[in-house]
């Protein structure tokens, strides 16, 4: 486990377990969005918590703080490709805070934790999508160094 120490408080960043997924379920509910599409039942996401466990490309944060409860996650993907000479990107996911711990730099720290992860695994490029309704995750990336280069589109299948 890695420690960002923010303000005289320590938060504890590692892979998440099994026994984490109430609490990161509870985090990717804790919004408009979330409240609508996030489900109660557990076990679509232990069986997606699995399959993430065992890619050695993918990995998911569980964010701790003193009290050793889960306060933040991410989801992070190493996706070599052949665009940009054979670049691999670091693909960021699914970063959630809890409220209590907004505005505060946990999040700012945790987006240079994980670029340090993907420099570290060879990845040259990070990227993220925001869905379009969420303007204040819109600036914080932005002033995190991120710009809108692209238009993302999805198709449900």
């Amino acid at each position: 486990m890695d420690a960002l120490l923010l303000d005289g408080h320590r938060f504890a960043v590692g892979r998440a377990v099994e026994d984490d997924l109430p609490a990161l379920v509870a985090l990717l509910s804790d919004d408009p969005l979330g409240t609508a599409r996030e489900s109660r039942d557990l076990q679509p996401y232990l069986q997606a918590f699995r399959e993430l466990d065992e890619d050695p490309n993918q990995l998911l944060i569980a964010v701790r703080d003193e009290d050793d409860d889960v306060v933040g996650t991410l989801q992070l993907s190493l996706i070599p490709g052949l665009a940009r000479a054979g670049a691999k990107r670091l693909q960021i996911e699914a970063v959630r805070l809890a409220a209590g711990t907004r505005g505060a730099g946990l999040g700012q720290a945790l987006l240079e934790w994980a670029h340090d992860y993907g420099r570290t695994h060879g990845a040259t490029l990070a990227q993220l999508t925001s869905d379009k309704s969420r303007t204040d995750a819109h600036r914080f990336y932005e002033k995190a160094g991120y710009e809108a280069s692209h238009e993302g589109f999805k198709r449900r299948l």
